[in-house]
């Protein structure tokens, strides 16, 4: 069973920092686009960064360049969100998702694997 459970999420204060993990389950997440994703109360689902499968591209949205650093241990199965400087603008549940279409996937419907979400609150 393919699996993704996301860890990290709480309440920080702004400019403060988090650092999400994704542990993957019962697939090899090196073989697989992935992504990280996130959705604020009556917003659309929102690409935050991304990886490509093969060639390790990326692709961050313009409002978490030079904040937020994606990466992934294909030893451990897992990947990961830093983010820094955290703004209350960046409060929201945020998802992983993988995807084994080669590629630089930056929709959500690109995704067939999610996890359940954490919930990221930037606050004072």
């Amino acid at each position: 069973q393919l699996q993704l459970v996301e860890s990290g999420g709480g309440l920080v204060q702004p400019g403060g920092s988090l650092r999400l993990s994704c542990a993957a389950s019962g697939f090899t997440l090196d073989y697989y686009a992935i992504g990280w994703f996130r959705q604020a109360p009556g917003k659309e689902r929102e690409a935050v960064s991304c990886i490509s499968s093969r060639d390790g591209r990326i692709y961050y949205a313009d409002s978490v360049k030079g904040r937020f650093t994606i990466s992934r241990d294909n030893a451990k199965n897992m990947m990961y969100l830093q983010m820094n400087s955290l703004k209350p603008e960046d409060t929201a549940v945020y998802y992983c998702a993988a995807d084994p279409t080669v590629g630089l996937l930056r929709h959500p419907g690109d995704y067939d694997y999610w996890g359940q979400g954490t919930q990221v609150t930037v606050s004072s």
